[in-house]
């Protein structure tokens, strides 16, 4: 994660060299998602309840910062133009297509954590602390990232997608708070269940209301929509 950051500030500052504004809101959005994956991962976990937060920073709360900092945007802009072809060739893929629907990143998101949660595989380690990561940012790119993607589905599809991740997820906290998972205590479970349940719907609600933001601007902001298609015939908001 630290390489993360490395790399995105030193993309930023070769933009800024060619005289390409980057906004400033985007790079602090990945820096503090980075500090805020960073943190989960290196916080020590003494009872459930502190797993459970760091499972809620890790796999929600980084991907929405990390995914506001638009990195795919970012390595469109700075790659020359041939390994920017060959990115774009990639995001156009069928296979990257199926990986980011929306339905296909909120069943790996919400099927994994069932599999950890329900089989007390979320004790295993750096590799559940990965797949947390990557599936959330996974599934919160497909529903409110602004990154190109040729093959994003329109709202009502994402839309759908959320609720349906929103209401599994409600259900796996109620489910670990009337069944703790393997090993681990009642006592231990159930406000482990609740903070997840509620800590949960925070972060849903930011996320809807992001997607909200975007499918319904302001009319100042609808204003400013860019129309131009970008290169390689992505279409890069400015917002």
């Amino acid at each position: 994660m630290i390489a993360a950051a490395l790399v995105y500030a030193v993309a930023v500052f070769r933009l800024r060299r060619r005289g390409v504004d980057w906004r400033p809101g985007r790079a602090l959005a990945w820096y503090v998602g980075v500090a805020a994956a960073v943190g989960a991962v290196a916080g020590h976990e003494h009872t459930f309840r502190e797993h459970m937060a760091g499972h809620l920073v890790l796999g929600m709360g980084a991907p929405i910062l990390l995914v506001l900092g638009r990195p795919v945007t970012l390595a469109l802009r700075v790659l020359p133009v041939r390994p920017a072809r060959r990115l774009a060739r990639v995001l156009r893929s069928r296979p990257i297509a199926v990986l980011t629907h929306p339905v296909t990143a909120g069943v790996l998101d919400a099927g994994g954590m069932w599999l950890l949660y329900t089989t007390g595989l979320h004790s295993a380690g750096p590799l559940v602390q990965l797949h947390l990561l990557l599936a959330g940012y996974l599934f919160t790119a497909a529903i409110i990232g602004r990154d190109p993607a040729p093959h994003r589905p329109g709202p009502a599809v994402r839309a759908a997608a959320l609720i349906a991740f929103v209401a599994v997820h409600g259900i796996l906290a109620k489910h670990l708070y009337a069944h703790p998972p393997p090993g681990v205590p009642a006592l231990e479970s159930e406000p482990a269940a609740q903070l997840m349940y509620y800590g949960g719907d925070l972060l849903h609600l930011v996320v809807i209301v992001l997607l909200c933001r975007e499918l319904f601007p302001s009319p100042a902001r609808a204003w400013r929509l860019p129309t131009a298609p970008a290169r390689d015939g992505f279409q890069t908001p400015s917002a």
